[in-house]
């Protein structure tokens, strides 16, 4: 008899182990052009390793709000009518060059995200992202109108000091050493 319970116990604690490692929905928020996220944008974007984006970014908000063009060591850059607050200077940097328009805020904490556009023949694009948190898209085609192709993003900021929202693997451990405290005190009680 015991020994049924205790495989009753298990097959509980498996089914809420594997339930909760299950994918959950998620809903995307878009960034697009143009909306309350969009600082501007660099032309060219080229080279677009992360000091350099680095660059452009604080070169970018360091521009009034709604100045329109400026060149600055032989960039143009378009400071759009958006607001960053205070425009804490960029720092750190993560760079996605998967080619996918996903992107993962996590927890927040990061406070720009610049997407650059066709290789060398676009430029790229700069959101303020700070106070955001969740998963967010960004725009395949685009850069001020053209149709040119996504080729990587970048995220600047801490990330909230914490790690990206990891899918459920610790709800599912969790679950299984709750599940397992569980039958361990049904033994044990018995």
């Amino acid at each position: 008899m015991k020994m049924r319970k205790l495989a009753y116990m298990a097959a509980i604690a498996l089914a809420f182990g594997v339930l909760a490692g299950l994918p959950s929905t998620a809903n995307a928020l878009a960034l697009t052009f143009n909306a309350q996220y969009d600082l501007g944008y660099v032309i060219p974007g080229e080279p677009a390793d992360i000091p350099s984006e680095r660059g452009y970014v604080n070169n970018l908000i360091g521009l009034a709000q709604g100045s329109g063009a400026a060149t600055i060591d032989g960039h143009d850059y378009f400071r759009k009518n958006a607001s960053c607050g205070t425009c804490p200077a960029a720092t750190g940097g993560f760079k996605d060059e998967t080619g996918l328009n996903i992107v993962n805020l996590g927890t927040g904490g990061f406070t720009y995200l610049i997407a650059k556009y066709d290789g060398p023949n676009g430029g790229s694009e700069v959101w303020n992202v700070q106070g955001l948190t969740g998963i967010w898209t960004i725009p395949l085609i685009g850069l001020a109108g053209q149709n040119y192709g996504l080729s990587h993003w970048t995220l600047f900021g801490n990330g909230g000091g914490g790690g990206v929202p990891d899918g459920g693997t610790t709800v599912m451990l969790l679950g299984a050493a709750l599940g397992a405290l569980g039958m361990a005190r049904r033994f044990l009680n018995s």
